[in-house]
């Protein structure tokens, strides 16, 4: 028999064997591209075709496909060094109409009487971050949500410049009342918790982190509260997550009563 003869389906051999190598195909086929990812209960398709391009490592974004949110917004703010480190006399004025609106919660002249925080004289680059992050939904905040959704990026630049235009609370902490907290000046290396004033100003300011003298004690006390909970995830890079979870209860009290500290008569002046 010749070779020719040997490959022609007039062989029956031949035949049987092609035919036996298609079905084997045919059937890997449909148990690898539709049979396998359609028994996965934790993975919905919306069609066939959706099916089988997912399979083979194509997977199609469909318009009726449901998604699921994977985990919490991050931050999409971008801040540099110099950011807002000039503005211009008009962005002050039209910062300052805005803030109008802001009053009623942060004061007037950016002194807060609500436990709501103190932005006069507040880094110009953290008010931007933290408006940038109550639109894109990073932080939220039943009342700053809502207000901060409709500012452009010209309003969230305005208002960072007005604010850090004012003069703002200066630093007081009497020795004989309030000591200075460990965790404060010194931080806990064993624990991963840097000196507080490394970043919020006092021994330096770290871009983004804010200045947290003459802030509401309760304000603090909540927000520290809140990064050790979860409840906001708005830090970059987790950092303020991971320190507030290694602090203690009463570190958190300490802290937030030495930024708070006020003389009194400028607690009286804001009253």
């Amino acid at each position: 028999m010749s070779s020719r003869e040997l490959f022609s389906f007039r062989n029956p051999y031949f035949s049987a064997g092609v035919g036996l190598a298609g079905g084997l195909f045919v059937l890997t086929a449909l148990a690898g591209f539709i049979l396998l990812p359609y028994a996965q209960k934790n993975l919905q398709f919306a069609s066939l075709w959706d099916t089988i391009c997912s399979a083979a490592g194509l997977p199609q974004r469909s318009a009726s496909a449901p998604t699921t949110k994977v985990g919490p917004r991050l931050s999409e703010a971008v801040l540099t060094p110099t950011m807002l480190a000039k503005p211009s006399q008009e962005s002050i004025g039209r910062g300052a109409t805005l803030a109008q609106r802001c009053a009623i919660c942060h004061g007037p002249t950016g002194i807060s009487r609500a436990d709501s925080p103190n932005l006069a004289g507040q880094y110009a680059a953290v008010i931007y971050k933290e408006l940038w992050d109550f639109r894109s939904g990073a932080r939220t905040n039943a009342i700053m949500s809502p207000f901060a959704v409709n500012l452009t990026d010209q309003d969230i630049a305005d208002l960072s410049a007005y604010y850090a235009y004012l003069p703002r609370l200066p630093a007081f902490h009497p020795v004989q009342q309030l000591p200075k907290p460990r965790v404060v000046i010194y931080g806990a290396p064993v624990r991963g918790i840097a000196p507080c004033g490394s970043c919020h100003g006092g021994l330096d300011n770290k871009t983004g982190s804010p200045w947290l003298e003459g802030q509401s004690e309760v304000y603090l006390k909540a927000q520290l509260q809140a990064f050790a909970s979860g409840g906001r995830v708005n830090d970059i890079s987790q950092q303020m997550r991971n320190i507030a979870r290694a602090m203690t209860p009463q570190e958190i009290d300490e802290a937030a009563a030495y930024y708070a500290s006020q003389p009194p008569d400028i607690v009286k002046a804001t009253d």
